[in-house]
């Protein structure tokens, strides 16, 4: 089987497969080709390809040659007329925001593996590429929030007096969120956190947060360890709550998302108006609507004083290990799906497998997708 890594559009700085991975495939049985220039923004070069042992071509090749298409992000719409029924497109699909996209290439009778698709089991663990750049997400929110404070995050004791810790609350304890928690508590601030799945709370309390609780969240065994819709009864508590929380705090890191729908707002307006001038909001739900009534996507704004920043790419900004983390567990996707002579087989049997296809032979595969985009 041919591989091709393609070169992302232009304000993606990561790519799918960097040099230190190609050995791997090639001792699969994997022949590489990548695209000129689809290292370059994550600081590697097309020589360092060419010296782990792929071949470096242009787009066009690279599209007519592979079985199996690479790349961070959906490839553009203008590459869709050269795709061929049967080839494999293997991305990150944020399948509600590229839906339409999606129909087309399922007309079109190509296969899409999505990588935010694959499920959150512990077999499936080392190949979850949401994770991984939710980590990155969450180190740099915080560093950005730190940046941005006007105070310190530490308490320091000095002939000039005291200086009290940062406050800091983080909304949401998945991956994303579980990584600021640790940073910020590296860094000194005193940490709290708001989450509507119980079983977290060890978790956020082994790393020195405390754990705010609202009663009368509703969990679901079926989510696979995602949050879930609450109720509206639920949902004025837990803004109640927040308020309140975030009144006293420095900095809140917004992390909770629920896939496939639109992001719980936890902050609302009169919230921010209320929180001191300098503090700083990072909304990291942005690009689904935003924890923060009143954060813009792409956005860094300023509201009473308050710096709110909606940016949900910050893996884009840590190209070089994001990159690898990411080509890592596309790797380790692909060693189910490979077999000992270098060919792609696709087993529907196995729930990896079918819960990380979006579409085969012209139809829609993975139930989360069906229920993402209501398909009957």
């Amino acid at each position: 089987m041919i591989i091709g890594i393609l070169r992302e559009n232009a304000t993606e700085k990561r790519v799918a497969i960097l040099p230190g991975e190609v050995p791997v495939l090639l001792k699969m049985g994997i022949e590489v080709l990548v695209e000129h220039g689809a290292g370059d923004r994550a600081y590697t070069d097309d020589t360092s390809y060419r010296t782990a042992g792929a071949q470096t071509v242009d787009r066009n090749e690279v599209i007519a040659k592979s079985e199996m298409l690479l790349s961070v992000n959906p490839p553009l719409e203008d590459d869709i007329d050269t795709f061929r029924e049967g080839q494999v497109l293997c991305c990150v699909l944020s399948p509600v925001e590229n839906s339409k996209w999606l129909e087309t290439i399922r007309l079109k009778g190509l296969t899409v593996l999505a990588l935010d698709l694959i499920p959150r089991t512990s077999r499936a663990q080392s190949m979850d590429i949401l994770s991984s750049m939710a980590t990155v997400s969450g180190y740099k929110a915080v560093l950005e929030a730190a940046s941005l404070l006007p105070r310190f995050f530490p308490m320091f004791m000095s002939a000039a007096g005291t200086i009290k810790p940062a406050k800091v609350l983080i909304l949401g304890a998945g991956v994303a969120g579980l990584q600021a928690v640790a940073i910020a508590r590296k860094l000194g601030a005193v940490v709290e956190v708001f989450d509507v799945r119980s079983a977290v709370k060890e978790e956020v309390k082994s790393l020195g947060a405390k754990f705010v609780e609202v009663e009368g969240a509703r969990e679901d065994a079926a989510a696979g360890g995602y949050a879930v819709e609450q109720t509206g009864e639920f949902g004025r508590k837990q803004q109640e709550l927040i308020q309140q929380r975030a009144i006293a705090t420095d900095v809140v890191i917004a992390t909770a998302k629920i896939p496939g729908r639109k992001a719980p707002v936890l902050v609302v307006k009169e919230t921010v108006k209320s929180m001191r001038p300098g503090s700083v909001i990072v909304d990291l739900a942005a690009s689904s609507g935003g924890n923060c009534e009143l954060t813009e996507n792409g956005k860094n704004i300023v509201v009473n004083g308050v710096n709110i920043i909606g940016k949900t790419d910050y893996a884009s900004e840590m190209p070089t290990d994001a990159s690898k983390m990411f080509g890592c567990n596309v790797i380790n996707l692909l060693k189910i799906m490979v077999d000992k002579g270098g060919n792609l087989k696709l087993n529907m049997e196995d729930d990896i497998v079918n819960g990380t296809t979006a579409v085969f032979g012209k139809e829609y595969i993975s139930q989360r997708i069906k229920l993402m985009l209501d398909i009957k």
